[in-house]
């Protein structure tokens, strides 16, 4: 498909793991991701979604 990327090339990219992106892809965090089977087509001006800081309950901040 002209103009995707495949969750691999987009992992490399981004420097993270493949199944990282599949994950930010099915929680809808990224823009014009498509599931085609088991295959993530994913628009190749996708922007890496950027992390919110939240903290899970119970989890300790970092000190400096």
């Amino acid at each position: 498909m002209k103009g995707y990327l495949k969750a691999s090339e987009i992992a490399n990219c981004w420097d993270v793991t493949e199944r990282q992106v599949q994950i930010l892809c099915k929680s809808g965090k990224v823009k014009g991701a498509i599931k085609f089977g088991t295959t993530w087509a994913i628009p190749e001006n996708a922007v890496k979604p950027t992390r919110t800081g939240k903290l899970k309950p119970g989890r300790k901040t970092i000190k400096e």
